[in-house]
């Protein structure tokens, strides 16, 4: 891995602590994402979602559970 593909590993993981967690509505939604595509469940009104800096968003446990095994946004994995 190079050390550009590590610092941005390192900032995504930092993002995700340090952000603080949304609580799903439609207003949280930039784009057509209704379902976390990591458990492909519906997201609801009231689930604790996670929003990546690259605006991707998923439920908060999905996506701390992906970083456990993963280094890059589901949805972009190239980044």
């Amino acid at each position: 891995m190079s050390n550009t593909q590590q610092s941005f590993y390192v900032f995504l993981r930092q993002s995700l602590v340090l952000s603080p967690r949304l609580e799903y509505s439609d207003d949280v939604l930039t784009k057509d994402a209704g379902e976390c595509v990591i458990c492909l469940e519906e997201l609801l009104q009231g689930d604790t979602i996670a929003r990546l800096p690259c605006l991707c968003i998923y439920h908060k446990s999905c996506i701390d559970s992906w970083f456990e095994v993963n280094r890059s946004c589901p949805e972009h994995p190239a980044d």
